[in-house]
């Protein structure tokens, strides 16, 4: 009730006009003033400036044609091998001979290549259908290798033809002799399942671990050549690593996306 009744005495009480205006301090002028500054920066940085951003995905390295499943189409026991891992093999050469109740039979080479593993040894027996060796696709021997990335599917469509490339090779200690160079050559039209990138690449195995996390679109890169480095690419150190770099070995690509205007983040 007390409380009721000096309200209504300050509403009662004449307007307290004679009373003179309190300006602000010279310390508030000062941080009104610098507020205004940091502002006006920002805004003339969101429409001028420029952010770029990255996308790490995995891969491989390989040869732009892929690689291929070799399966016996004979059951019986492995007699004879007629090929070594990273040997080059003609179309149609044989690479094994399997005994079978009609005598023996030689497992033969789909297409020419590389054998780059080699599942069946003598004395094995394998069944009809049994994967005895990856093939890898090889025209031209002299033919440079590339990197095959499998980035998520919704992120596909960000990365542009000829983008900047750093891949790091498991085979070569990023530590040591720094991150291989390449720029993107061509980005998929839509995701992969796992049987289509097992296809390419002649591995179940890879093809199960690139798509755990949902289907992915494959980026392929052309790696730089460079004639100044031993493995013949190039790459962040002067030099690289002491020896060339094969086929099937697994890096993690960082793609360099194209760089935006802050402001860009914030319009529809």
């Amino acid at each position: 009730m007390q409380f009721r009744q000096k309200a209504l005495s300050k509403l009662q009480s004449p307007e307290e006009l004679d009373l003179p205006v309190r300006f602000a301090r010279p310390q508030g002028r000062l941080v009104l003033a610098v507020t205004v500054v940091v502002m006006a920066a920002a805004t003339f940085w969101a429409f001028t400036g420029s952010v770029s951003s990255k996308l790490s995905a995995p891969g491989i390295l390989t040869r732009a044609e892929g690689s291929y499943l070799l399966q016996s189409p004979f059951a019986g026991q492995v007699t004879a091998v007629h090929a070594e891992e990273g040997q080059p093999v003609s179309p149609d050469a044989p690479l094994l001979t399997v005994r079978t109740p009609q005598g023996d039979k030689d497992v033969r080479v789909v297409e020419g290549g590389r054998v780059t593993s080699l599942l069946a040894k003598t004395g094995l027996v394998v069944a009809t259908g049994a994967d005895v060796a990856t093939v890898e696709r090889v025209k031209n021997p002299d033919d440079p290798l590339v990197a095959m990335l499998y980035v998520p599917g919704g992120s596909g469509a960000a990365i542009p033809v000829g983008a900047q490339v750093d891949l790091g090779v498991q085979s070569a200690p990023q530590q040591r002799f720094g991150v291989l160079r390449g720029r993107v050559k061509a980005v998929g039209r839509a995701p992969q399942t796992a049987a289509q990138i097992s296809g390419f690449l002649g591995d179940s195995g890879l093809a199960a671990q690139f798509a755990r996390h949902g289907n992915p679109v494959a980026v392929l890169v052309q790696l730089e050549r460079s004639a100044a480095t031993p493995s013949g690419y190039r790459w962040s150190s002067a030099d690289g690593p002491p020896y060339a770099v094969d086929s099937t070995t697994p890096v993690t690509g960082t793609v360099h996306l194209a760089a935006q205007r802050p402001v860009d983040w914030l319009l529809p």
